[in-house]
């Protein structure tokens, strides 16, 4: 499935970090897949086939039939879509996902107000703070304490 996978990529004209975004999988997933390290997940599977709705889902499993779903044609589309070249874009899948809109009825807001009492704020004192110790250290690892009951 990793040879297959890598061949719906230069199919699509699409880079491992591409596919990835595409699909909206972590780009760590594609790597591990196009490297041997990990199978595919039955997810990546989903999201392949439900990405691109074009594949044979038979052949992307196994191997057998063709790449493409029958009546479709690769060289129909290009390989990116740009504003002027969509109509290989689903429209009705977008129209149909989209939900409409729904009115929101909101409730009126009361408004109280309160009065504030005018009270004069006074600023609270700090304590004077005192020097209670000092320390000197000396380079010859000695020290002296100086403080006002050691004299």
């Amino acid at each position: 499935m990793k040879d297959r996978i890598k061949l719906i990529m230069e199919k699509e004209n699409l880079p491992p970090a591409k596919f990835a975004d595409k699909l909206q999988v972590n780009r760590a997933v594609i790597s591990h897949i196009l490297n041997g390290r990990n199978n595919p997940s039955l997810d990546v599977v989903t999201k392949i086939l439900g990405e691109m709705d074009y594949i044979n889902a038979e052949w992307l499993i196994s191997g057998s039939g063709d790449m493409y779903k029958e009546g479709y044609n690769p060289h129909s589309r290009s390989a990116s879509p740009d504003l002027f070249n969509q109509d290989h874009l689903n429209h009705t899948k977008v129209e149909q996902s989209a939900e409409k809109p729904r009115e929101t009825a909101f409730k009126p807001v009361e408004n109280e107000y309160h009065l504030s009492e005018n009270k004069a704020v006074i600023p609270q004192k700090k304590s004077d703070r005192k020097i209670t110790q000092i320390i000197i250290y000396y380079d010859d690892s000695t020290f002296e304490i100086f403080g006002p009951h050691l004299k």
